[in-house]
């Protein structure tokens, strides 16, 4: 069993940064797999990005290349989103997700990821 906890949301306006923090606890190991995913107000939850416990492989979604970054630290057990250059449309309820995968790269969907946390408000002003 895997417990997820995020935090770091927040109010910031557009063109500020932000960094997300999602702490893991249980059975993490090489092919846990680490994500983010996002929904805003009528939209459905969409993949933001995703990283192997072993850093191996990692993937952003196409709308947050180039602004985010995720990386994750073994030793605190904890997975950071890095965001910066924040738009309005990143406006969402942030979820950390994490799910074991035995390919050579990360999963976009939410259906490999079993465990999930319970979201993290961040909100861009324009």
């Amino acid at each position: 069993q895997v417990h997820l906890v995020e935090s770091g949301g927040g109010l910031v306006q557009a063109g500020g940064s932000l960094r997300l923090s999602c702490a893991a606890s249980g059975r993490t190991f090489g092919n846990f797999v680490l994500g983010w995913f996002r929904q805003a107000p009528g939209k459905e939850r969409e993949f933001v990005a995703a990283i192997k416990w072993s850093g191996l492989s990692s993937d952003l979604a196409d709308s947050v290349k180039g602004r985010f970054t995720i990386s994750r630290d073994n030793a605190e057990n904890t997975v950071y989103l890095q965001m910066n250059s924040l738009k309005y449309e990143d406006t969402a309820l942030y979820y950390c997700s994490g799910g074991y995968d035995y390919s050579a790269h990360v999963p976009r969907f939410m259906r490999n990821y079993n465990y999930w946390g319970q979201g993290t408000q961040v909100t861009v002003s324009s």
